[in-house]
């Protein structure tokens, strides 16, 4: 991922600290390793029709590009996600 495009990009539409909303695809199985990234907040689970994927929202109060570009290289470890 260009880390560096996402950074301008999130500083042009944001002023910290703001809401900001993850939105994940992520292969069956795999739901509660991103849970488990972000203890303290409810996220919201959705099967795709077949039930081999889950989608996955959160919204979190972000501090900061940084914190936001750090939960996105944290998340990008899990095998088969699919970052939105």
């Amino acid at each position: 991922m260009d880390w560096t495009s996402l950074k301008e990009k999130l500083d042009q539409h944001y002023t910290w600290p703001a809401l900001y909303t993850f939105k994940f695809i992520v292969p069956k199985g795999k739901e509660a390793e991103v849970t488990l990234l972000f203890p303290n907040h409810i996220a919201t689970e959705r099967q795709s029709k077949n039930g081999n994927y889950t989608s996955i929202t959160l919204q979190m109060m972000m501090p900061s590009t940084d914190a936001v570009i750090s939960a996105y290289q944290s998340i990008s470890k899990i095998e088969g996600i699919i970052a939105l």
